[in-house]
C-alpha cells in the first residue's frame, strides 16, 4: 500500500471504530432507560454525537475513543465543547421549551478493548 492509501485506510477503520463506540454507547444509555433522540445530530454550528432524552430534559454526549481511557479523555479541547454548546443551543431551537430545556453536557469514553466510561456532566457553559 502506498502512503495514502495505508492513512485512508487508517482513517476508515477510525471512523468506523468511532461509529461502533457511539453504537455502545446509544445501547448504555437505552439499557439505562434514555430514549436516544439523535445520533450524530449536525447543526451549522458542529456535531453532537448522540442526543438522549431524560424525561423533558436532554442530554448532550461526546463519544471519545481512543486506546485507552485517559488518552480518550484527554482528546476532548475546549474548542470542541465550544462547538458542541453551539450546536445544542440550535438543537434546542427545535425543542418545545426551547433555551429552558434541563439539559446536561456527557462524555463518554471508549478504549481500544471496548472497556467505557462515562462522564455525567463533564462540562457545562461557563
Amino acid at each position: 500500500m502506498t502512503g495514502t492509501r495505508i492513512r485512508h485506510h487508517r482513517g476508515a477503520m477510525a471512523f468506523q471504530a468511532g461509529l461502533a463506540a457511539e453504537h455502545r454507547i446509544a445501547q448504555d444509555y437505552e439499557r439505562r432507560g434514555f430514549a436516544v433522540a439523535r445520533r450524530r445530530w449536525r447543526g451549522k454550528g458542529g456535531e453532537i454525537d448522540l442526543i438522549v432524552r431524560d424525561g423533558t430534559g436532554l442530554v448532550f454526549v461526546e463519544v471519545k475513543q481512543s486506546r485507552n481511557l485517559a488518552r480518550a479523555a484527554e482528546s476532548l479541547t475546549i474548542r470542541q465543547m465550544r462547538r458542541i454548546y453551539a450546536a445544542a443551543e440550535e438543537f434546542l431551537g427545535t425543542e418545545p421549551g426551547g433555551s429552558l430545556t434541563h439539559v446536561r453536557f456527557d462524555v463518554a469514553l471508549v478504549d481500544g478493548s471496548g472497556d467505557m466510561q462515562i462522564i455525567e456532566n463533564a462540562f457545562g457553559q461557563g
